[in-house]
């Protein structure tokens, strides 16, 4: 037990270490802080610029509300409990592996090293969306995490920052079904995986902006505002009832697996889920309502 409590002690000391580090800027360019900033203001820009529905405020409803969400979630949520949850759990694994004599390399399927590093990310972040898209489904199907996955649902105007509004225990289960998958492929740097981060937090943002973009032909491939606005309607038929279009970069899943719905423009269509006029409007409130309800 001591090891475990001491790779707690040092992840809380290395991860605020390395947020002032950020904070301060680093002098690299795959700082995460100024990065989030950056796009941020950057598809913020474009939705003044662009605006899907032109008498939704500039300000929105929950405007500070979500911003604050996405400080919190992307840097606050790892200093509290992320990154020592996932140190811990890596290193019960190891251990667990280690007890039936067998370690994370010996799950390797190949040598990611003998890849060109381009190819190397490309499968990286293909199987890491399709683990994640399996997770997004999961959320809306299990009774008890849509009880989290609510938080991200009670969104009523879309914006870049409803992206990172979701519940503390969303990123858990996300990093849970995530670490084996991607443990498989190998470890790559943080400068590595860079570009992969940056990419998905641009699509991201851009999927639940105020803009009327779906990309053409890209559409099949990546996840885009038209498409993903269908995700948050309030209203859906009864044989997509657990939800459609879960896609979080790609869409080609969707395509794929046959859950794509886009029957319509969704530009003015009602967001939200049945009975969110009751849900709670503050974000400790929110942060607790999956503790309350059954």
């Amino acid at each position: 037990m001591e090891k475990y409590s001491d790779i707690i002690k040092n992840a809380y000391a290395d991860y605020w270490n390395y947020l002032k580090n950020e904070i301060l800027f680093q002098n690299h360019w795959d700082n995460y802080f100024y990065g989030l900033i950056g796009i941020s203001l950057l598809v913020w820009l474009l939705e003044i610029l662009f605006p899907w529905r032109k008498g939704q405020s500039v300000f929105r409803k929950d405007f500070w509300l979500d911003t604050f969400y996405m400080f919190f979630n992307f840097f606050l949520l790892n200093l509290i409990v992320l990154i020592a949850l996932s140190n811990t759990a890596a290193e019960f694994l190891n251990d667990l592996l280690n007890y039936i004599r067998l370690s994370i390399s010996d799950l390797q399927i190949f040598d990611m090293g003998a890849l060109p590093k381009w190819l190397g990310l490309l499968l990286f972040f293909l199987v890491s969306d399709f683990v994640q898209w399996n997770t997004h489904r999961l959320l809306h199907h299990v009774p008890f995490l849509w009880n989290f996955h609510k938080v991200h649902h009670s969104v009523k105007e879309m914006g870049f920052a409803a992206h990172l509004r979701y519940h503390w225990m969303e990123p858990v289960v996300y990093k849970s079904l995530l670490y084996i998958p991607m443990a498989i492929f190998g470890n790559y740097s943080s400068q590595d995986v860079a570009i992969v981060y940056f990419f998905t937090i641009a699509i991201g943002h851009l999927n639940h902006a105020n803009l009327g973009w779906d990309y053409g032909y890209l559409k099949y491939i990546l996840n885009n505002p038209k498409m993903h606005i269908w995700h948050h309607a309030k209203t859906l038929p009864k044989n997509v009832r657990f939800g459609v279009n879960y896609g979080l970069t790609l869409s080609i899943w969707d395509y794929i697996f046959k859950t794509n719905y886009i029957p319509y423009s969704g530009k003015d269509i009602e967001l939200g889920f049945e009975g969110d006029d009751s849900f709670p409007k503050n974000f400790i409130s929110q942060e607790l309502y999956p503790l309350k309800e059954k």
